[in-house]
């Protein structure tokens, strides 16, 4: 995890700030622990040892998250696992002050290790409800088709998503790969998604240029974009998509970590706001980068020079670009205006009671 030079002057604000995240996938959230117990209830290639985890996590290239991200999906075996997972997962973004997240579930992996769709719907719904009621987090549901299976698994996916459609799912994305994996063969499968009510979240522009963007956009009819960092070298298409208001999510770490961007001072989303696009900020795959939201909304805050105002303006985005209902949206809104109000009254106090 890029380390700030300096501890950020806005940690305590960030920490206690209501937030939503968009971009955040099932499997890449687990926890070192939780990781450790499920490689030693299912050992193989996955270390259990937490000092040979670290090092497991330390990516050379995209190429080399893949294969490490895939081998903790070959973790999740049992209808147990998932929901173990799920739980745990929703658990620590609510410590976080997350009170939002679209958490991207990849169902196609977890049915070709042997979890029947139906079990992987009861599982993880199950975890969903229990989270809000433990913790006050609202989940929902992004269904990833895992590019590298190619368009059987986008397919597949599919018909998960129509025949056995859990309650909170709300959209339809494409991850992994992008290189050799081009967007505009899943046009069918996200025309048929789009029509049964689900939104078009893909990846693009990670690890390729901007016409994979263009792709999302064109034939995939993304409503979002995931990490799209190499939208930032078309000045068109920044335009086309603040334009359009078509979000982008950012995933500062990540994008170091996978070696999509080189150092962290170059990263393009100061370029995309200057554009005028949506930008949010997320973890993408947290515990794998050795990061949180808390943490990438600092980076954000440092590398977009922000205020408190600021960066709880980065919160409300994320909000609005959410396919929370029109109530939810409402009612999480007023939680962060609530929180800034609080903060600020309570700044003002702290002035006012300083010795003259």
């Amino acid at each position: 995890m890029p380390e700030p030079a300096t501890p950020s002057p806005y940690a305590d604000f960030i920490a206690g700030l209501p937030k939503a995240e968009l971009h955040v996938h099932h499997v890449g959230s687990a926890s070192p622990r939780i990781v450790s117990e499920l490689a030693a209830r299912h050992p193989g290639t996955v270390p259990s040892d937490l000092d040979e985890l670290r090092e497991f996590y330390t990516f050379t290239d995209f190429a080399h998250f893949i294969r490490v991200y895939l081998a903790v999906v070959d973790l999740i075996k049992e209808p147990e696992d998932v929901r173990l997972l799920t739980y745990e997962v929703a658990t620590e973004m609510a410590a976080q002050r997350v009170r939002y997240a679209e958490l991207t579930l990849t169902p196609y992996t977890s049915v070709q290790a042997g979890v029947p769709i139906e079990a992987f719907v009861e599982a993880v719904e199950d975890a969903r409800v229990a989270a809000e009621r433990d913790h006050g987090i609202m989940l929902r549901w992004i269904y990833d088709v895992p590019g590298e299976f190619g368009l059987p698994s986008a397919e597949e996916t599919l018909r998960y998503a129509l025949d056995h459609r859990p309650e909170a799912l709300v959209g339809f994305g494409l991850g992994g790969p992008e290189v050799g994996v081009d967007r505009p063969q899943f046009k069918p499968v996200f025309d048929q998604a789009r029509a049964a009510g689900l939104h078009s979240v893909p990846h693009a522009g990670e690890t390729t240029g901007p016409q994979t963007v263009w792709d999302a956009v064109r034939d995939l009819g993304a409503e979002r974009i995931g990490h799209g960092t190499s939208a930032a070298q078309d000045p068109e298409l920044l335009a086309y998509l603040a334009e359009h208001g078509i979000p982008v999510e950012v995933c500062p770490t990540s994008n170091i970590a996978t070696r999509a961007v080189e150092r962290l001072e170059d990263h393009p989303v100061g370029r995309m706001v200057e554009a005028g696009v949506v930008v949010t900020v997320n973890s993408d795959d947290p515990p794998m980068f050795n990061t949180t939201l808390t943490r990438e909304y600092e980076i954000a805050a440092d590398l977009l020079r922000l205020d408190e105002r600021g960066i709880a303006d980065l919160s409300r985005t994320a909000v609005r670009s959410s396919f929370l209902d029109g109530a939810g949206k409402v009612q999480l809104l007023g939680e962060i205006d609530r929180y800034v109000d609080d903060y600020a009254e309570g700044a003002r106090g702290v002035a006012g009671g300083a010795p003259g």
